[in-house]
């Protein structure tokens, strides 16, 4: 299946320079024709040709880096700042996980020492609540014990009042 693009279409969609394109058409490489005066570039077999340039690129640099280094198909100081930041980024990782976990950690040490804090108020609290009902028990009983006292002692005095109006009527 032929996908035919334009020349300047397929440099920019190819990321190569127009020379470099014009050069794998002159030799055979990509399929090309000319239609209404426009240049045109048959997609697949520029997919086709850039693919086996990339593996022949690979092949060379795997057979030998140094040579793919030295005849610039591969930058080697690319490669090591490209390896530096790979580091440097994973040396942050890490850090960043020890710091979490270090807060994490005290985190819950804070948690479990308020959690034993509250514990104990609520004992202390519980404690205080028992003796808080002793004394309303004992001062209820003392209010019943003078609510007694006091019916006796009134009752006594109204008896006694009681009489001596009777005396005096009569």
């Amino acid at each position: 299946m032929e996908s035919w693009v334009g020349l300047e279409e397929f440099v920019e969609l190819a990321k190569l320079e127009k020379e470099k394109v014009l050069e794998m058409v002159a030799n055979g490489t990509l399929k090309s024709k000319q239609d209404n005066g426009k240049f045109l570039i048959d997609a697949s077999s520029g997919t086709h040709a850039l693919v086996k340039s990339n593996l022949a690129t690979q092949a060379v640099m795997v057979q030998n880096p140094s040579s793919a280094v030295a005849s610039g198909t591969v930058d080697g100081e690319f490669i090591e700042k490209t390896i530096g930041t790979i580091l440097s980024l994973h040396e942050k990782v890490v850090s960043s996980k020890e710091e979490t976990i270090s807060s994490v950690k005290n985190e819950n040490q804070f948690l479990k020492d308020a959690l034993f804090n509250t514990q104990e108020v609520y004992e202390d609290d519980k404690k205080t609540i028992a003796i808080l009902r002793e004394q309303l028990r004992v001062a209820q009983e003392e209010i019943e014990f003078l609510k007694r006292k006091y019916r006796l002692m009134w009752g006594k005095t109204i008896n006694a009042q009681a009489n001596e109006e009777t005396k005096k009527d009569s």
